[in-house]
């Protein structure tokens, strides 16, 4: 089957198939200049000489479609002949010699990329349809598995989102989940500005509030523009996109059962994920992971903002490529790197730590309950949940610890966050063993939360405090669950533990 069609032949399409091996069964170019046909056919590259802008002479099918002729009105044509057959194809145009505005709006209009100047064009078209430097003496160039370490699908992946955003009849909003962490919101702004990249206008949105102080300077340092979902009229929008998530009205302030577009995630889903674009991929250690292979891919470079939040937000969802990190994860931060504001990242990693959360972490010492190498801690009334999930990843930094789980309430909710190092233990499926039937809970398997509303807890006798029947209730869940598992953790005694935290 044919993946890449090349249309026309100049010097662009001539440096591309340079990269080429030859014999490749994927690459078919149709060209009626009978010199580059010439050329092409002595290189081994399957060639039709004919019109590249007569439909009838192109494939049945193609992934990806280069236009690459010196004349910018046959481009124009061939691009949009492209387009009408290939809806769903990622399409690639040079503008060719010379192109007058109207030739360039043209393009613009039909083709997903659009290059120029020449000297730039090759090395443009590798990146936007994911050839990296390939081996010309390999049977395998031009095949997927041999391009990187991307997935399979990631070079379908492109044109199919483009087409979602460009198929909407209105601007696209863009939610990320409630209460949002770095990667959610440097996931939120960089789908937005891929809409812009193709005319769509798009609003990154949340709910709730940024109250990590972390989080905060991200977006003051970074001057990242976001709304809150609160009056935001949800019918003057012609799609929404999930970042970070991937169910409508499940931790994120739209109404239940809104319909999506589009999901980019990269939690393991808890039920069916729909829309008519999704990428979920668990594999990853960041969502951000996912936007930088889009921007990537589609020949898009992010600002300075962008880069910085991006790389961010890999690195806190990867806790600095330790936790949850693959492959993908490390190409897409060395990809950012040369574009990041480091004096900016120093100061948002930096940041002044908030009275709440030291008086978390103090009480999650001081109300400590260790088991093996499990430590858990209700740390009563809070104001901030942010300071639950840095008390969990402190002290999973005790000598001996495998497990952390520190949890407390607000606005009549239990919150909790669970961590996990060196262990075959599963703290997202150990909280939904625990509290899913109480509440929601999941995660990854180093990484995870719960919520869990009081109900009949807040009614207690008047000689208990609500801690302590929230502790109570709680621990007794984890505890047990934590007893069942397949897969319990090991570690040191206690009396380790105590060592680093003497009363």
């Amino acid at each position: 089957m044919v993946r890449r069609l090349l249309l026309g032949c100049s010097a662009v399409g001539n440096s591309l198939v340079e990269r080429v091996a030859e014999g490749s069964e994927d690459l078919l170019a149709v060209t009626d200049d009978a010199g580059w046909a010439s050329t092409l056919r002595d290189r081994n590259v399957a060639t039709v000489e004919a019109d590249p802008t007569d439909p009838s002479s192109f494939p049945e099918r193609a992934a990806v479609v280069l236009v690459a002729s010196d004349d910018p009105a046959r481009n124009v044509a061939a691009a949009s002949a492209a387009r009408d057959r290939y809806p769903d194809a990622m399409i690639v145009a040079h503008v060719g010699t010379a192109p007058t505005a109207e030739q360039v709006d043209a393009l613009e209009s039909v083709a997903d990329r659009v290059v120029d100047p020449v000297e730039a064009v090759a090395t443009r078209v590798r990146d936007a349809v994911g050839l990296d430097e390939l081996d010309s003496g390999t049977d395998h160039a031009f095949d997927r598995s041999a391009i990187s370490t991307r997935p399979p699908g990631a070079t379908e992946r492109p044109p199919r989102l483009i087409r979602t955003i460009r198929g909407l009849s209105g601007p696209l909003l863009v939610v990320a989940h409630d209460n949002p962490d770095p990667d959610a919101i440097a996931s939120a702004v960089g789908l937005a500005r891929i809409a812009e990249s193709v005319g769509v206008s798009a609003d990154p949105c949340y709910g709730g509030e940024i109250a990590h102080q972390e989080n905060r300077a991200m977006v003051n340092l970074l001057d990242l523009s976001l709304s809150t979902v609160d009056g935001i009229d949800l019918e003057s929008y012609g799609g929404i996109a999930l970042v970070d998530h991937s169910r409508a009205g499940i931790n994120d302030s739209l109404p239940e059962g809104t319909p999506v577009d589009v999901v980019i995630d990269h939690h393991p889903p808890r039920g069916p994920v729909e829309g008519t674009f999704v990428d979920v991929r668990p594999d990853a250690g960041a969502t951000s992971t996912l936007i930088e292979e889009y921007l990537s891919r589609l020949g898009i470079d992010p600002d300075r903002a962008l880069a910085t939040a991006l790389l961010y937000g890999i690195r806190i969802d990867t806790r600095d490529f330790t936790r949850e990190v693959s492959i993908p994860d490390f190409e897409a931060a060395a990809s950012l790197t040369p574009h990041v504001d480091e004096s900016t990242l120093d100061r948002v990693e930096s940041p002044s730590v908030s009275p709440e959360t030291l008086r978390v972490l103090a009480t999650a010492i001081g109300r400590r309950d260790v088991r093996g190498s499990t430590v858990a801690s209700c740390v009563g009334e809070i104001t901030d949940r942010d300071a639950l999930a840095q008390a969990a990843d402190r002290l999973l930094d005790l000598e001996g610890i495998a497990v952390t789980f520190v949890y407390g309430y607000m606005d009549g909710v239990i919150y909790g966050s669970a961590r996990a190092r060196g262990t075959d233990l599963d703290v997202g499926e150990l909280l939904r063993d625990a509290l899913a039937q109480a509440g929601s809970a999941g995660g990854h398997a180093n990484m995870a939360g719960a919520q869990v509303p009081f109900g009949i807890l807040e009614t207690v006798a008047e000689d208990e405090s609500l801690a302590d029947v929230v502790e109570e209730f709680v621990a007794g869940r984890f505890f047990e669950a934590l007893s069942e598992s397949s897969a319990p953790p090991t570690g040191t005694t206690p009396e380790a533990i105590d060592a680093d935290f003497p009363e």
